[in-house]
């Protein structure tokens, strides 16, 4: 089911649904603007309600992630601008002046968040089986063949060609799709960025 459909129409699951999976997403980019804990609670509400007011405009599913992400973004500037004054020592730079350093590392976060959340929406696209194949191609340690054929009740010769069926169901799943065109648009821009201060460097 269209989650954000479903929330669209007041299905408490489907809007239940969606802030379990992409509330990680929405805490990892408050960790990367240093918010304490209450800070994070409210920007997170705050960034809730105003999907709820926005989601009419969202048509497609797949675009969710990077709304949520740009909407979180303002709001914990929102928050941090707030707070300066006589306790602006205690708040990091605002994304634009972090350090080359600690903004590539909130870009990590932000991008290992929404990977998981698109890694969670494709897997429970899948059948059971499968998804339950791929939780267990992928647990440390790593589980032998002959143990995943008792645990499923498949021969051990399936195994490979199933994995390949799902991974490749996993791979044309819209929110895989979009988190794929969105980090070759995010490296287009480094490379811009990277090329239009070269010359001047020299």
């Amino acid at each position: 089911m269209d989650l954000v459909a479903g929330a669209r129409t007041g299905d408490k699951q489907a809007w239940d649904a969606l802030v379990d999976r992409y509330s990680p997403l929405i805490w990892s980019i408050c960790r990367s603007y240093r918010l304490g804990a209450a800070d994070a609670e409210d920007v997170g509400q705050t960034v809730w309600l105003h999907l709820v007011d926005q989601l009419d405009r969202i048509r497609d599913p797949a675009a969710l992630p990077g709304w949520l992400a740009t909407a979180t973004r303002r709001e914990c500037l929102r928050v941090r601008r707030a707070a300066r004054g006589p306790l602006a020592a205690g708040y990091a730079p605002d994304a634009e002046t972090l350090p080359d350093e600690q903004a590539e590392t909130a870009e990590h976060d932000l991008l290992a968040a929404e990977r998981d959340a698109a890694l969670r929406e494709a897997l429970q696209e899948l059948p059971p089986c499968g998804q339950r194949l791929i939780l267990l191609l992928i647990e440390d340690p790593p589980v032998s063949y002959a143990e995943i054929s008792a645990r499923l009740g498949i021969p051990v010769g399936s195994i490979g060609p199933t994995r390949r069926r799902c991974l490749d169901k996993l791979r044309d799943h819209p929110a895989i799709a979009a988190l794929g065109d969105a980090g070759r648009a995010a490296g287009d821009r480094r490379s811009a960025a990277s090329g239009s201060v070269g010359p001047s460097a020299q």
